[in-house]
C-alpha cells in the first residue's frame, strides 16, 4: 500500500514554533510572556518555556506540554524580572519527548548567561555540530538551537561582544531562523537573511518593547505593532532603547507562504495584509476558478472558515456551519484507545447532521498533505447525509518537503508528489476536487511571488539544501535549481 495510506501522521504540515520577548521595566514580564505564548500556542504544542532576568540573575522554567499545563500561578510568581523571552515548540529537529530539547536553552558566556529561543530550522546543523565536536565541544540536546547558542558563545568570547558573537554566528548558519535571545541585561532578536519565518517588533505603552512571531502576540499584551524585524537584521533591546544593525546582507525575500495559508492566526498581520482577509480572498478566487452547483459552503475549522466565507460571497451559495471542532482533545497527552484512534477525525471534528442531510456541499480547506484525514472527512460528511462533497483547497498540491522548520515529512509521504489531482480525488472519495493555483494564492495576499518561499509547491528552494540533508527527505530532483 502507498505510504500516505499507512501513515498515522497528521494530514497537515505541522507547525514550526513561536517565540516571544519582552523588555518592560516595572511590569510583570513573566506574566506578559505567559499570555504571549498563549496567543502563539497554535505554533507549537509539545513544550513551552519562559526565561526572565532582573539585570543580575536569570530564572528559567520550561516543561513538556501546553502553555497552561506547563505554567501555574505559583510558577509565574517566581518568574520575576524586567526582561524575558518565551517559546512554544513543535519539534522539527530533535526529539519532542526530551526536556533538554525544550526551549529557551541556556548557555554560559564567561560571566554571563544567555537564553535562546528559535523558530525555524538550520540546514547545515550536521556540518556545524561535527566541526564543533572536533574541537571537544559536547552537546546536551539534539537541536539546531543548541548549535546556534554554542556558536554565539564561541564567537562572543572571541569578540568580547555578544552582538559580535551573534553577527559571526549569522554568517555561518544557513536555513530559516527567527530568534529571540537574552542576557541578564538585554534582549536580542535576529532573523535569517531570507526572512523565511516571521518576527514582529512592538511598543508596549511607552514603557517597553515586545518581539513576537506574530502580531497576535503583540495584541494580547496590548503592544502596538511597530514593524517587522528585517531579514538579516539584529536588534538589541535594553535600557538604551532599540539598537539595530544589518548583521548580514538581506537576500531574496522568502517569507513562507504557508503562514498565509495555514500557520498564522487569522487575526495576525503579515506584509501589511490581514491573514483573515488573505484567506477570504483565496476562497473567493477558488469560487471563480472552480465553480460548482451546490447547496452550502462550509469550511474545515479553523483555517478553512475564512475561505468558505469568501467562496460563498463570490459564488452566491449559502455559507453554513457543518462541522464542530472539539478544541480540547486534539493535543491531549492521553493516548486514545485503538477503537478511538480508528474513529480518527471524530476526535477533532463532529458533523452537524441536521445541516448536512440532503445537501450538496462545497468544503474549503487549506491543504492536503498526505490525504489520510481528508479521506476520513469526506466519509464523515457522507455519513452525516451530504449527497455530494466537493473539496476546494486554497493552496496548490504540496509536492516537495520543507527544510526550513515545517514538518512535511519525506516526499514519498506527500500525496501530491505522486498522484494526479484526479487520482487524489478518487483516493479521498470526493465528487470533485480543485486546488488554487500558485498565482491566485499569491495574488490573494496582495504581494508578488518573488517575495515568498514557495518551495513546497514548486521545488524552488531559496536557501540551498546540502545533499546529505536533501537525500533524507527527497525522492525526486527539484523542479528548478536552488538560488
Amino acid at each position: 500500500m502507498e505510504p500516505w495510506i499507512l501513515s498515522e501522521a497528521p494530514d497537515k504540515p505541522e507547525e514550526s514554533c513561536g517565540v516571544f520577548g519582552v523588555y518592560a521595566p516595572g511590569e510583570q514580564v513573566g506574566r506578559l510572556i505567559y499570555f504571549g505564548l498563549h496567543a502563539l500556542q497554535h505554533r507549537g504544542q509539545e513544550s513551552a518555556g519562559i526565561a526572565v532576568a532582573d539585570g543580575h540573575t536569570m530564572t528559567l522554567s520550561k516543561e513538556l506540554g501546553l502553555v497552561p499545563q506547563v505554567f501555574k500561578e505559583s510558577d509565574l510568581a517566581t518568574l520575576d524580572g524586567h526582561l524575558g523571552i518565551g517559546h512554544t515548540r513543535y519539534s522539527t529537529t530533535g526529539s519532542s519527548s526530551s526536556w533538554e530539547n525544550a526551549q529557551p536553552m541556556l548557555s554560559s558566556i564567561g560571566p554571563n548567561t544567555i537564553a535562546l529561543a528559535h523558530n525555524g530550522n538550520l540546514v547545515n546543523t550536521l556540518e556545524l555540530r561535527d566541526r564543533m565536536k572536533s574541537h571537544g565541544i559536547r552537546f546536551r540536546s539534539t537541536t539546531d538551537s543548541e548549535v546556534m547558542a554554542t556558536l554565539v558563545d564561541h564567537f562572543t568570547q572571541q569578540h568580547d561582544s555578544i552582538r559580535g558573537g551573534i553577527r559571526e554566528t549569522m554568517k555561518l548558519i544557513a536555513g530559516a531562523y527567527s530568534v529571540v535571545m537574552m542576557t541578564e541585561e538585554a534582549i536580542y532578536a535576529f532573523r535569517d537573511p531570507y526572512g523565511v519565518r516571521p518576527l514582529a517588533l512592538g511598543k508596549l505603552d511607552g514603557i517597553g518593547w515586545v518581539v513576537s512571531s506574530e502580531t497576535c502576540g503583540l495584541d494580547i499584551v496590548g503592544a502596538e505593532f511597530v514593524r517587522d524585524i528585517r531579514p538579516g537584521e539584529l536588534v538589541k533591546i535594553s535600557g538604551a532603547g532599540v539598537e539595530s544593525e544589518q548583521a548580514v546582507p538581506a537576500r531574496k525575500p522568502s517569507l513562507c507562504i504557508f503562514e498565509f495559508v495555514y500557520f498564522a492566526r487569522p487575526d495576525s498581520v503579515m506584509y501589511d495584509c490581514a491573514l483573515y482577509e488573505a484567506r477570504e480572498n483565496m476562497g473567493a478566487a477558488m469560487a471563480r476558478t472552480a465553480p460548482v452547483e451546490a447547496d452550502m459552503v462550509l469550511g474545515v475549522p479553523d483555517t478553512g472558515i475564512p475561505a468558505a466565507v469568501g467562496y460563498a460571497r463570490a459564488s452566491g451559495i449559502t455559507y453554513g456551519e457543518g462541522l464542530v471542532k472539539n478544541r480540547y482533545v486534539g493535543r491531549t497527552f492521553i493516548s486514545p484507545s485503538q477503537t478511538l484512534r480508528q474513529q480518527g477525525i471524530r476526535l477533532k471534528l463532529n458533523p452537524l447532521k441536521h445541516a448536512l442531510n440532503g445537501k450538496r456541499v462545497v468544503v474549503t480547506d487549506d491543504s492536503i498533505v498526505r490525504g489520510n484525514t481528508t479521506r476520513k472527512l469526506v466519509a464523515l460528511l457522507r455519513e452525516a447525509g451530504a449527497t455530494e462533497v466537493h473539496m476546494r483547497i486554497t493552496s496548490p498540491p504540496v509536492k516537495w518537503p520543507c527544510f526550513y522548520g515545517i514538518d512535511t515529512d519525506t516526499q514519498e509521504q506527500l500525496i501530491g508528489s505522486a498522484k494526479s489531482i484526479e487520482e487524489i480525488r478518487e483516493h479521498i472519495g470526493a465528487d470533485s476536487l480543485a486546488y488554487l493555483s500558485v498565482e491566485d494564492m499569491v495574488t490573494s495576499t496582495g504581494r508578488s511571488a518573488d517575495e515568498y518561499c514557495l518551495a513546497c509547491f514548486t521545488g524552488d528552494y531559496p536557501v540551498e539544501i546540502p545533499e546529505a540533508v536533501r537525500r533524507g527527505k527527497m525522492a525526486l530532483e527539484p523542479a528548478t535549481p536552488a538560488r
